[in-house]
């Protein structure tokens, strides 16, 4: 017959979150495995002796990274979501009539903790991983993404405007103007906003950049290290959103094989895209002793054969088609950046005189001149090498490793736009994030064979966020 929930209120409950969460439920399986007390110790500088009790730091860290495994990066939100979850409470230490704290308690203490805090969280992360045996250290693809920053474009400030708006006063003050000066006085109406000119009053970190099929915004760029063995995160770091790749990549793979060396794993390999082609990465791998695979960027140019120019190694200069020989003169540093210099190669003055492709090919001197970089030998070397069977196969197994943990950090793991201001608390996000990717991964090793066949069902244990 047809049943009816009758409500009544009982006198007495005996209510344990212990009997009411299942063995199997996600954050009741990861509370057994990450240990977050050495946070006691590491924020007991940032508190005084006396005053009320400050939130527990331990809990605040949960908190915080339940929100990045849950997809969500408001504090607000994060508070009055998870109140109400069983599993958070359990996770938490919580009981369920006690009170959460306050969402604005999330985002001071955020600002209180330095990035050393958080890194400290991402390398125990780690370090589970390690034990684990799922990281194998040995070679890792590196990438970057533009991550929006919490600030308005159309908010941006002329820089050095309130100077500007001083001297007028001043100039009025002292010749007695009728009207005093505005905001608006001498700005054009079709003034280019850049990173040059303008600055994000809320968020002065942030820079202007283009992502490419989206308007001009300003963001933040996350660099990335992904062990291509497993997949796990290796390393992660928030960068001006205008900074380029190549300029990056010491940092990237300093860092990078710094974290791995603390759990004894050493980098031999790196993979990367074009953009970060240069010759201070290349040397950079050098110094490491890590073979690279870096295609050469779209500017560089293997050969100019098909310009009429033929190089000869052995003389280090250039015949012409026509038998003008321009040999190297000089070196000059590069016009976008004073550390790197140039080979200029150049003919003699007679040597184009009578050449019928004078007017269009030399120089108003008479001389043809032809630019190469100092570090060409490293470029031809890198070309031979990503060209080769090998070079290919890194090429294809570079994109389908690090590409997609981006698209999960962007997606699943509140990634998608830096919710603080400041390069340093666009750091911790960062960080937060990617070990809210690598416990969604290592989560699934802990789990039972008769587990593991369910989810390849697509189903998965109860409470489980969705999957990177």
């Amino acid at each position: 017959m047809q049943g009816k929930k009758i409500k009544q209120k009982k006198l007495f409950i005996n209510f344990s979150l212990e009997d009411r969460v299942k063995p199997d439920n996600f954050y009741r399986r990861l509370n057994e495995i990450l240990n977050l007390d050495f946070l006691y110790k590491a924020t007991a500088k940032y508190y005084g002796k006396e005053g009320q009790k400050s939130i527990d730091p331990v809990v605040f860290m949960k908190l915080v990274l339940a929100g990045y495994l849950e997809n969500i990066n408001s504090d607000r939100r994060i508070i009055s979501t998870f109140e109400n979850r069983m599993d958070i409470l359990l996770f938490l230490g919580y009981d369920i009539d006690e009170e959460f704290p306050w969402h604005s308690t999330l985002s001071r203490t955020r600002k209180l903790y330095g990035q050393e805090q958080f890194q400290a969280l991402f390398d125990q992360v780690i370090k589970l991983c390690v034990e684990k045996r799922l990281i194998c250290g040995k070679r890792q693809a590196i990438d970057s993404a533009l991550v929006r920053a919490n600030a308005s474009k159309e908010r941006m400030k002329e820089i050095m405007d309130d100077a500007r708006l001083y001297l007028q006063e001043l100039a009025y003050n002292s010749e007695s103007d009728p009207e005093p000066p505005t905001e608006n006085d001498d700005k054009k109406s079709t003034t280019r906003v850049s990173n040059q000119t303008h600055f994000s009053p809320s968020d002065p970190d942030a820079r202007l950049t283009r992502k490419p099929g989206k308007p001009v915004n300003l963001y933040y760029k996350s660099q990335l290290s992904v062990d291509t063995a497993s997949h796990f995160i290796t390393y992660i770091q928030a960068f001006p959103g205008n900074s380029a790749d190549n300029m990056s990549l010491s940092e990237v793979v300093d860092k990078t094989v710094k974290n791995l060396g603390n759990h004894n794993l050493r980098v031999t390999e790196v993979l990367a895209d074009g953009g970060y082609s240069s010759g201070e990465a290349i040397k950079a791998l050098m110094d490491h002793n890590i073979e690279g695979y870096i295609p050469n960027s779209g500017s560089y140019k293997h050969s100019r054969d098909e310009e009429g120019f033929f190089y000869d190694t052995e003389n280090d200069l250039y015949t012409c088609t026509n038998g003008a020989q321009l040999t190297f003169r000089r070196f000059a540093p590069s016009a976008k950046k004073a550390s790197i210099w140039k080979k200029i190669y150049e003919s003699a003055s007679g040597d184009c005189r009578n050449c019928p492709l004078k007017e269009s090919c030399t120089t108003k001197r008479g001389t043809k001149q032809l630019v190469d970089s100092v570090d060409k030998h490293l470029y031809e070397q890198m070309h031979r090498k990503t060209r080769s069977i090998q070079g290919r196969k890194m090429k294809l197994l570079r994109s389908s490793t690090v590409e997609p943990v981006f698209g999960s950090l962007i997606n699943y793991t509140g990634m998608s736009r830096i919710n603080s201001k400041g390069i340093q608390q666009a750091n911790k996000c960062m960080l937060m994030a990617a070990a809210a990717y690598n416990l969604k991964k290592l989560l699934k090793y802990y789990l039972k064979p008769s587990q593991i066949r369910t989810e390849n069902h697509q189903t998965k244990p109860e409470g489980m966020p969705m999957a990177a």
